[in-house]
């Protein structure tokens, strides 16, 4: 009898030993959208830090994390590209610096399409990790441009993660010319379709994203409610999503200070801010015999680059980056003041820089989305490198003829703020934000003189906002007059002209339901 005991006991005691060596905890780090910005920032909205960010302090913040826990993996959301660096290596740099930092996987933004999505077919295999999507394809062959999923494994966890992109982030933030050639599928289809057949052969499932309406870097977003624009798209998706454990969400530039977790399906979805300020941090307990998988906690670790040594490996890749390009060390212009950017106001930045435009392009009016403008203008030396940063895209400034009713159709839509409103010059705009949307402008000037609407008048866009980007469609409605003048070009030869660069005064655009 007491050998039977002794035998049942045993046993029973293997059975909880074996539970509880089948349970797991595993930490996954995450970011998204850094979009380059390789330099610490001025934390000019926190009080408990001077700077905040840069991706060489983010790589030390990773390793220390990473070796005060156990079971980790590293992932990214995409957006990666962008920037005076990226854009003379086309994208090389970007992949060179994350496979330093030992990423484990990442998915694709649409800043990864900036230099041609053949280019960047052609680069991904430089990663030393996997680069995912699994919804957007080669029109031709009808083959995808990258892996839909990896599976992942450390200390017996496998963990399987699919990169899907957004409708709204593919055919609106996705210049035409960018993917020609390339189609789209639905990304919560598409996910859950690889998210079944992978199931049984792994422990977890993440899913990275780069959807949601988007409002690009502002150095103050944290701190401005106005700028943040949600994550509809990614909670959709848990809720629609079964057998998903994690989605990880990029596009928006939002952040989610503690994750969320979706009341219907238990779906965790966590979002840092961008631009590498923020490490975003979430950990699990993974049951690896009943496939089970418990949230523990999660939220943003900031990048306090002031307690942060750089990280010798990607500092080092950084400067030898610049090494070799050393025209961008070029001082084109002096600034008198910072230049600081608004997404959903004017902004001097976008004075200067529509100015310019308009001046470069001999038009009526310059016009640019707040969107493309994607760094502040430091007082002092500017350098080409930090100009390519302000705008680092490819395309032609371009002049495009619209009739009086299409510019007032241009600025209604700008109003509802889809992208950030749009910055102006030439124009002087009374409006009233809280009429109904397209009902919004209560008088429009054109250089002082009241727009007509039978009248036709010239405007200096980008190429991107030519072709109908950010949804501003009226520009396709109108005549190109020139298209012929590179952007950056056009923008360098009007700051070497000007060489001392004053703070521009804000009144461009007043709305009267403030007063």
């Amino acid at each position: 009898m007491f050998r039977l005991l002794l035998i049942i006991s045993l046993l029973f005691a293997s059975k909880i030993t074996a539970t509880e060596n089948s349970k797991k905890e595993v930490i996954l780090l995450h970011t998204n959208d850094i979009e380059s910005v390789y330099e610490p920032i001025p934390a000019l909205w926190r009080d408990d830090m001077d700077y905040i960010g840069g991706l060489s302090h983010l790589a030390t913040l990773i390793r220390n994390t990473r070796e005060e826990e156990g079971i980790t993996f590293l992932l990214d959301a995409g957006d990666i590209f962008t920037g005076a660096l990226s854009k003379k290596t086309e994208g090389k740099l970007p992949f060179d610096l994350y496979s330093a930092m030992d990423y484990d996987a990442m998915t694709l933004g649409n800043h990864e399409f900036e230099y041609g999505w053949e280019i960047l077919v052609d680069t991904i295999p430089r990663a030393n990790f996997p680069v995912l999507n699994a919804n957007i394809y080669n029109e031709t062959t009808g083959n995808l441009i990258a892996k839909p999923y990896t599976i992942l494994e450390k200390s017996g966890v496998k963990v399987g993660v699919i990169g899907v992109m957004g409708i709204d982030a593919f055919y609106n933030t996705m210049a035409p010319f960018h993917r020609t050639g390339l189609s789209v599928k639905d990304p919560t289809e598409t996910a859950q379709y690889w998210a079944d057949k992978i199931r049984d052969n792994v422990d977890m499932i993440v899913v990275l994203t780069h959807q949601n309406k988007t409002a690009p870097m502002q150095t103050n977003k944290e701190a401005d409610p106005s700028v943040q624009r949600g994550f509809d798209e990614d909670y959709a998706m848990a809720g629609a999503l079964k057998g998903v454990d994690v989605i990880f969400g990029g596009h928006s530039d939002n952040g989610l200070n503690k994750p969320v977790i979706h009341p219907k399906t238990g779906t965790v979805i966590g979002l840092t801010f961008g631009q590498g300020m923020h490490l975003g941090y979430t950990k699990f307990a993974v049951d690896l015999e009943k496939h089970d998988v418990e949230y523990l906690d999660g939220y943003l670790i900031p990048v306090n680059s002031a307690q942060l040594s750089e990280d010798k490996k990607t500092a080092q890749l950084i400067k030898d980056s610049r090494n070799d390009f050393p025209e961008l060390a070029e001082v084109i212009a002096q600034v008198e003041q910072p230049l600081m950017r608004r997404y959903n106001r004017e902004s001097s930045i976008g004075n200067l820089l529509t100015d310019f435009m308009k001046s470069a392009g001999n038009s009526d009016i310059g016009f640019l989305n707040s969107g493309a403008i994607r760094a502040d203008m430091n007082a002092g030396n500017l350098t080409l490198e930090q100009l390519i940063n302000v705008y680092p895209f490819k395309d032609n400034l371009t002049v495009i003829e619209l009739s009086g009713k299409q510019v007032r159709d241009l600025i209604e839509y700008s109003l509802t703020l889809p992208y950030g409103i749009g910055q102006v010059s030439g124009l002087s705009i009374t409006y009233d934000s809280s009429k109904n949307t397209l009902e919004r402008i209560v008088d429009v000037k054109v250089n002082g003189e009241t727009i007509i609407d039978e009248n036709k008048y010239t405007v200096a866009v980008s190429g991107y906002l030519a072709d109908g980007g950010d949804g501003f469609n009226v520009f396709t409605e109108g005549r190109v007059v020139n298209a012929n003048l590179p952007f950056q070009d056009a923008l360098y030869s009007q700051f070497k002209k000007a060489k001392n660069i004053k703070k521009l005064t804000i009144g461009r655009q007043i709305d009267i339901s403030e007063k």
